[in-house]
C-alpha cells in the first residue's frame, strides 16, 4: 500500500482500535498489520503525539510474558476527534470514489 495513505489513516486506525479495548504498542501494531503493514518504529511517534493531545492516557498493567506494560486508553476527548475523523474520511473516500469511478467509465 502506498505510504502516503498509511500516514494518512493511521491516526483514525488507532483511535478506533482503543475504541473497541485499551491496547499496548505492539498489540496496536499486530492488529493494524493484519488490514495493511506497518512497523513498530511508526506507531510509538505517533501514540506520543495522542497523548500529548489528550486523545489517550496511558497506564502499566503486569503482563504474563515479561515486564509490565503500557496501555492505551482512548479519553473522551480523543473519541470525539475520532467520530469526526471517521465522517471526514467516509467523506472524502466516497468524493474519491466517485472521481475514480468516472474516469474509468471515460476509458
Amino acid at each position: 500500500m502506498n505510504i502516503q495513505f498509511k500516514k494518512g489513516v493511521l491516526e483514525l486506525c488507532v483511535l478506533s482500535i482503543l475504541r473497541e479495548k485499551d491496547c499496548y504498542g505492539y498489540e496496536l501494531v499486530h492488529n493494524i498489520s493484519k488490514s495493511f503493514t506497518i512497523s513498530e518504529g511508526t506507531i510509538y511517534p505517533l501514540m506520543s503525539r495522542l497523548k500529548k493531545e489528550a486523545y489517550v492516557t496511558t497506564y502499566l498493567a503486569e503482563s504474563q510474558e515479561g515486564p509490565p506494560r503500557k496501555y492505551y486508553k482512548l479519553t473522551e476527548q480523543g473519541m470525539q476527534v475520532r467520530n469526526e475523523l471517521k465522517d471526514e474520511w467516509f467523506s472524502f473516500t466516497e468524493a474519491v470514489n466517485s472521481i475514480i469511478r468516472g474516469s474509468d467509465r471515460d476509458e
